[in-house]
């Protein structure tokens, strides 16, 4: 597999010089500067492939991450055919700069959702964490949206109630930071009334409606990636479960194999996410890789560990739930698949998703979930599990 690392532009703390050091060749990253629903040009594209370019570091611009759907088009709100056209443009300008393949997200209003930045593992180290009752805390009593305490069990309640009665200001303002954390770049973050009157807007989207729109979204877009050469890859909602309302409908085997069928072409793929797919109960990644295998396009690898109340943290990427050498294993068949059938396509990219702040990296400014020395440990461990599973095939 290609070996990635995520970057955030020219202003991450964490330089192309540390994902060279860390043993990446490829760069995942995105135009975040540009506003959703404009049309990414020539001139920009080829300005950041210069950058990630640059002499000495052997680094090339491998995946898009992500090419965003403007809110509209999930809503399905107005005229949407300006939007999809710019999107379209996109395609055909990041095609003509040498991008084949582009992530994107189909999640409402927010992207991954954690509310701890910085829960305790062992030894020191800080990961991510989704705890259910200051999830459920946030919606039912600070957000205060109708019906948010329905569903839960009574403990959970209990303790989210525990928790906004012990909490102060500082400690709330703390919670909305860290679920607003996971909105990309420079992405306007919500209060808690612009937060409400973002999901007002989502009154009456139901499951089958955000479906709609999502195959109205690939209806106009995919005959354009196909065409170019560009494979759309969809990522799997984080944390894969309704949130504040809303409905997530790319969250379970069953939701994968729906959208892939909406466009049954190869260009519409899947970003295969261990981490957000990990996090629900009844998923079973590696079977699910072995499922679509042939429609991956680009990997996230990561693992979490599950509570039985609905909780995860971010787990060390060869420990938590998910059986990562099966994973491996079956995305490195599916190389040799591709490979054998003659396939100038057959590598997929890859990169380590999310880690613990280790050593140096606690002090230091990063991305949530995007440390420098954290990623770089689940890196060298993924490539020693590929490592020893080709030696084991060959």
């Amino acid at each position: 597999m290609k070996q990635s690392w995520r970057w955030f532009g020219p202003d991450d703390a964490v330089s192309l010089a540390a994902a060279r050091q860390a043993g990446a060749s490829g760069i995942v990253t995105a135009l975040h500067q540009i506003p959703y629903g404009e049309v990414w040009s020539v001139e920009a594209i080829e300005r950041r492939k210069g950058e990630i370019a640059a002499p000495g570091f052997g680094l090339d611009w491998v995946v898009v991450e992500s090419l965003p759907v403007h809110e509209r088009v999930k809503l399905g709100e107005g005229d949407l055919e300006p939007i999809f056209a710019n999107y379209r443009e996109s395609l055909r300008n990041l095609a003509a700069c040498g991008l084949k393949t582009v992530c994107y997200n189909f999640m409402p209003v927010l992207d991954w959702t954690r509310t701890q930045l910085d829960a305790p593992v062992p030894g020191g180290a800080k990961a991510l964490r989704f705890n259910i009752h200051e999830y459920v805390a946030f919606d039912w009593l600070i957000l205060q949206r109708p019906g948010a305490d329905q569903g839960h069990a009574p403990e959970i309640l209990a303790r989210a109630r525990s928790w906004f009665e012990s909490s102060t200001e500082a400690s709330r303002a703390l919670l909305l930071a860290n679920i607003m954390a996971g909105l990309p770049g420079a992405y306007d973050r919500y209060d808690v009334p612009s937060l409400r009157a973002m999901l007002a807007r989502y009154d009456g989207i139901d499951a089958a409606a955000l479906r709609a729109n999502l195959k109205r979204f690939l209806e106009a877009v995919i005959p354009t990636a196909a065409e170019v050469g560009i494979n759309l890859c969809i990522h799997p909602d984080d944390p894969p479960r309704p949130l504040f309302g809303l409905p997530r409908i790319v969250s379970t085997e069953d939701d994968i194999a729906a959208i892939l069928a909406m466009v049954d072409h190869p260009a519409n793929g899947l970003t295969l996410c261990s981490g957000s797919l990990g996090a629900h109960p009844r998923n079973d990644v590696p079977a699910i890789a072995r499922r679509f295998a042939d429609r991956i396009w680009f990997a996230h690898l990561r693992n979490v560990a599950k509570d039985a109340d609905g909780s995860f943290m971010e787990a060390e990427h060869l420990g938590g739930d998910t059986d990562m050498v099966a994973l491996v294993a079956v995305l490195l068949g599916e190389e040799r698949r591709r490979r054998s059938a003659g396939r100038s396509d057959w590598e997929i990219p890859m990169r380590p998703d999310h880690g613990h702040k280790i050593l140096d990296d606690q002090g230091r400014a990063s991305h949530p979930g995007y440390p420098a020395i954290g990623r770089l440990r689940g890196l060298a461990e993924l490539r020693g599990v590929m490592a020893a599973l080709e030696h084991k095939q060959g």
